[in-house]
């Protein structure tokens, strides 16, 4: 029998020990996430003197990396759990590696030329993405893992969001201000990628216990027998097939990669708006003080909201809200000041809950697939998922780039004084209003399709 077909295993309480290690692996998703959609584009334009679009090019290909191996290591880690009942392997794998990598994508100086430095960078961040997705595809498929209860599952994911938060804010404040602790760019942005790849590295080491838990809640008869095949074709397939056959998992990952895009192009543009349109490259700090300050003390109460009213409602809420205050920005084009904080903190309530209510969401998917099916494939669900965010964030990165090849902005190197033409300033805002709330809104019609109920998954 699987845990998801166990009654009892909805009333059993997770231990904190366990909830506390499960959310530490954020520390790693955060940074992440946010350093290289943070500083990454503006580091090979403004620093390297790479042009937008050749980096937004760069971004985007490392991503389609990510796209093509998250479904194999997700296979893999199916495998990998039939076999032993953990999936630490991969995870350790990860978190010891990344660190290197992620330090030597920030760790090219300008001398070397655009095209040598555009090219050790593609290098370094698609070996950077590799460690990644070894550590990422296996940690969210742990909760489907860890326990089958509807509400403890968003209790789970929502401790770990508030760490997720508090790691987007240090990486993203704490980031910029060691990239400026030197008067050497260079210097700055190597330190920034060391100390940031050694907290990365740590909180995947830390969650990779999490992996042994998971492994007590399923005793070795339990395990599922059904895993992906070994080869790649068929790995691949193993993907398409369970889009295919779940209705949910196709409505929920549409939604979730549209809103990857929309905050991925948000998150893009942040140094631009600080740089161009608050005039303080500095600013960048504020603004993520802003939009995540405000996140982590919301995250409790989604919980509450998704208890009340569902996860589904309460995520339709989040969307509409982030979608009205991204719109609202757009008047920066016209006044722009200090008042956009007050925009920026209420996208910031709402991305808490679009953070911790679909990642909630997803293991009441991979449960309810197994109870239907009797297959085990909770790596194969993840690693679809994982390719799809992927996607999200990289297009995020690439529709900035292109905004900005388009409206004629000026690339630099580190040192040098430049000054963007208004087409470009006017480029930067729309990118971090109006696209990502029509992005925003094209989540909400795929969320509609979403039908799994609180009753589907505690019957």
């Amino acid at each position: 029998m699987s845990t998801a077909a166990r009654p009892e295993a909805a009333s059993v309480r997770l231990s904190a020990r366990t909830v506390a290690l499960y959310a530490i692996g954020s520390l790693g998703t955060g940074g992440y996430a946010t350093l290289p959609g943070l500083v990454l584009t503006y580091f090979l334009t403004d620093n390297l003197g790479v042009a937008a679009l050749t980096a937004g090019l760069i971004v985007t290909g490392a991503k389609i990396w990510d796209v093509i191996i998250d479904p194999v290591i997700g296979a893999a880690s199916d495998r990998q759990y039939a076999r032993t009942g953990s999936r630490r392997g991969f995870m350790v794998a990860g978190g010891l590696t990344l660190p290197v990598f992620f330090a030597l994508t920030f760790a090219v100086p300008p001398s070397w030329g655009p095209t040598a430095g555009a090219v050790c960078v593609l290098l370094a961040f698609l070996a950077t993405a590799t460690s990644f997705s070894l550590f990422q595809v296996p940690y969210v498929a742990l909760p489907a893992e860890l326990t089958s209860g509807y509400d403890e599952r968003t209790r789970l994911l929502g401790w770990r969001v508030v760490v997720l938060t508090a790691a987007i804010l240090l990486s993203g404040a704490g980031g910029p201000e060691l990239r400026g602790a030197t008067a050497d760019p260079v210097a700055g942005y190597l330190l920034m990628g060391v100390v940031a790849g050694v907290v990365i590295g740590v909180g995947m080491l830390i969650a990779s216990r999490t992996a042994d838990a998971a492994a007590h809640h399923m005793a070795a008869d339990e395990r599922p027998t059904a895993v992906a095949p070994a080869g790649l074709r068929e790995q691949y397939a193993a993907g398409v097939r369970t889009l295919r056959r779940s209705q949910p998992f196709r409505a929920l990952l549409g939604t979730f990669v549209l809103q990857a895009l929309a905050t991925g192009t948000m998150l893009a543009g942040a140094q631009y708006v600080a740089t161009w349109v608050l005039r303080s490259e500095d600013a960048v700090t504020l603004v993520f003080l802003a939009l995540v300050g405000p996140a982590l003390l919301a995250t409790p109460g989604w919980t509450v909201v998704a208890r009340r009213l569902g996860k589904e409602r309460a995520f339709a809420l989040a969307s509409i809200l982030f979608l009205i205050a991204a719109a609202s920005l757009v008047l920066a084009v016209w006044t722009p000041g200090p008042w956009m904080y007050g925009s920026i903190a209420v996208a910031g309530i709402a991305y808490a809950g679009l953070q911790s209510l679909p990642m909630a969401m997803l293991p009441d998917v991979i449960s309810h697939d197994e109870r239907r099916t009797g297959r085990g494939q909770a790596g194969t669900f993840t690693g679809v998922w994982t390719a799809g965010e992927t996607v999200g964030f990289a297009l995020g990165a690439s529709t900035v780039s292109l905004t900005l090849a388009a409206t004629g902005y000026v690339s630099s190197v580190a040192g040098t004084t430049m000054q963007q033409p208004d087409a470009a300033i006017t480029g930067i805002v729309l990118a971090f209003s109006i696209l990502p709330a029509l992005l925003m809104a094209a989540s909400l019609l795929t969320l509609r399709r979403y039908r799994l109920r609180r009753a589907d998954i505690d019957a």
